[in-house]
């Protein structure tokens, strides 16, 4: 009872919230609502605007972020939860909403087709159907009774009375009535538009209300139905032609006004069925079927196709007229290493997949993915351009200049715009998850599955080669370093006392080096120099040598002395360069490393123990017991070999 309940209380609660939103009354009801909410007589790109940033919208402060400051420079870089879900495309999706915002101020974009291309999966596709599915959740709108256009009421108010009406009302009154709703007037109502009923209706994708699709059509076979509606020839034996009765107002276009129509694959289509397109966007109207008068049109129009359709239209001159109209906005892949990954994430987690995912898998494949898509330079290796990129700080081999991200960006404008897409990765990434036989996965197999996936793409072999290359050579090699740091991070666990005392002795010879005095011997009283060879032995771990290794021991002690005054907890692991360094110091004086993680046979006890407290450690960063013991034998047949 309980159960039946509930569902009686929620279907009653639907149906009272429709209640309420539904407004039923003439036009002069309708008129005082207006006078009370005038926002409610928007125009098709206001609407979309304001439903984008109704959301918030947060502005990117780079100069206090080091990696954003890195990757931006000071650009200003806005954020929008509206498009939360799309990683790596900030730039695109500011200009989409810089043309959005222009086109609510009714400047000339409101006049030109919104048009984003790109590569395939790129994202093209996915910002439309948000854009669908977010008008299907404002609120309805206010149309004429039974209009096929779902037009804005205001159109019955006569020209000559418009100024009067917007002084009172505060708002602009834009466009004429259809041919359906203009017969009505003066057939139903005698030209008494106050009385003409007016009704709320709410966005729609399957009902085709306010949202209008047009996909790729055979040009041998192309028929403009499609796009302003037809006559209904069954009709035509009882009113003529150009009577609005005989018309099928059900186009992309009227079923769009109000809202916004997709092209999907645009150029695809023969350059006189784009005609309307033009005509919709440059003068905002269509034509009736048959010989009605024009049609008054208010919306969105977006299209989207690839790059090579693109080139193919616009290198003939003859489309001059309809490139003039476009409003055009390159969508490449993401080439941030960070965000790539959380796409992948974002995929996977709407998937009903429960394997268990090691550490780095999903970074592997990213990075993959990343490489096929950055364009070769001369200035640095791909690996070193994808790290640039995602924003970590590169300093040039032998100097102390650091790579500029412009000037890599400058030499590849087109970068992005080619690659492996997302969903080839993810592909390759279900394939695993659904292949594994102990439900989980790694990055082993992943790099696996990849390779046999390249292999099979029908592509040239030189970009096949290089993409192998990537997955055997360049990725494998930064795998390696990332799994090198997590197991010695997890064996040094085993050797913690030594960790704290490599730290203490640093820290003690480092601050006398940099304040110029002197260290007291505990045992001997005797007051000792700091030991730079010492300093020297941890700094080189990390590749601190010469002039840096003095500006990094003042780094440290500052960093250190800093915390002491907040009363923060000072260790080994405080400052993450030093712990690196020291980790790596104390790796390389415990050979015993290769033996403990390779076959049980050669553990001695003492050995054994210190191998499960590595195995627990990394359990509690990620692993499971059955990727640990994959990742630990490759370990051990690849790193740290004597």
């Amino acid at each position: 009872m309980t159960e039946s309940a509930d569902f009686k209380n929620l279907i009653q609660k639907s149906k009272a919230r429709k209640k309420r939103e539904r407004f039923e009354g003439t036009f002069l009801e309708y008129l005082e609502v207006v006078s009370k909410n005038p926002e409610i007589t928007k125009l098709a790109h206001e609407r979309i605007y304001n439903m984008i940033v109704s959301k918030d919208v947060n502005l990117i402060k780079t100069e206090q972020d080091p990696v954003l400051r890195r990757i931006y420079g000071h650009d200003r870089i806005k954020k929008y939860d509206f498009f939360e879900e799309f990683y790596g495309i900030d730039k695109v999706l500011m200009k989409i909403v810089r043309y959005l915002k222009s086109a609510a101020m009714k400047g000339e974009e409101s006049r030109q087709v919104l048009y984003l291309v790109g590569p395939v999966g790129s994202g093209k596709s996915s910002i439309v159907e948000l854009l669908k599915k977010s008008l299907e959740e404002l609120p309805p709108i206010y149309t004429l009774e039974d209009c096929p256009m779902r037009e804005e009421p205001l159109h019955l108010i006569p020209k000559h009375l418009r100024s009067e009406f917007e002084e009172l009302l505060g708002v602009e009154i834009e466009g004429e009535l259809c041919p359906h709703c203009r017969y009505r007037l003066e057939d139903e109502f005698n030209g008494d538009y106050e009385k003409f009923p007016v009704v709320t209706e709410n966005f729609s994708i399957t009902s085709r209300k306010g949202i209008g699709v047009v996909p790729p059509v055979d040009p041998n076979n192309q028929d403009t139905s499609v796009l302003i509606g037809s006559v209904d020839i069954s009709k035509l034996d009882l009113y003529p032609e150009d009577d609005p009765r005989s018309f099928s107002l059900n186009g992309a276009f009227n079923v769009g006004n109000r809202g916004l129509v997709e092209f999907i694959e645009v150029f695809k289509n023969d350059v006189e069925y784009l005609h309307a397109m033009i005509t919709a966007t440059q003068e905002k109207v269509i034509p009736s079927p048959g010989k009605g008068a024009m049609i008054y049109f208010d919306g969105l129009i977006i299209a989207h196709s690839n790059e090579a359709e693109w080139n193919r239209f616009k290198s003939d001159h003859t489309n001059e007229a309809i490139l003039d109209r476009i409003v055009k906005i390159e969508m490449p892949y993401c080439l941030r290493l960070s965000e790539e990954e959380k796409i992948y994430k974002k995929l996977l987690s709407k998937s009903k997949f429960e394997a268990h995912i090691a550490p780095h898998t999903i970074k592997v494949a990213a990075m993959f993915a990343i490489l096929s898509r950055l364009v070769p330079s001369n200035k640095v290796d791909p690996v070193t351009k994808l790290k640039i990129y995602n924003g970590e700080e590169i300093v040039e081999q032998g100097t102390t200049k650091r790579v500029d991200i412009m000037e890599l960006r400058e030499e590849a404008p087109g970068e992005g715009m080619e690659g492996i897409s997302p969903r080839f990765v993810t592909k390759c990434l279900d394939s695993c998850l659904s292949e594994s036989e102990h439900n989980c996965i790694n990055p082993l197999s992943v790099l696996e599955a990849l390779i046999k996936s390249v292999k099979e793409l029908s592509i040239g072999e030189d970009k096949k080669e290089r993409y192998l290359e990537f997955l055997q050579d360049s990725i494998k090699k930064e795998y390696n370093k990332l799994l090198e740091k997590e197991v010695t991070r997890a064996f040094v666990v085993g050797y913690q006392e030594q960790a704290e005392q490599l730290f203490n002795n640093y820290l003690d010879h480092a601050e006398a080096f940099v304040n110029k005095t002197k260290i007291k011997d505990d045992n001997t009283g005797e007051e000792l120099e700091a030991d730079e060879e010492f300093l020297k032995s941890i700094e080189q771990q990390i590749g601190i040598t010469g002039a840096t290794a003095k500006g990094f021991r003042q780094d440290v002690t500052s960093y250190m002395f800093a915390l002491m005054r907040k009363d923060s907890k000072v260790d080994y692991t405080s400052y993450e360069p030093l712990k690196e360094a020291i980790e790596k110091k104390l790796i390389a004086s415990v050979k015993e490393l290769s033996r403990v993680i390779t076959q049980a046979k050669v553990r001695d006890e003492e050995q054994k123990e210190k191998y499960d407290a590595m195995v627990e450690e990394m359990k509690r960063t990620g692993y499971c017991a059955q990727c640990c013991n994959v990742i630990l034998k490759y370990a051990a047949n690849n790193l740290w070999k004597d």
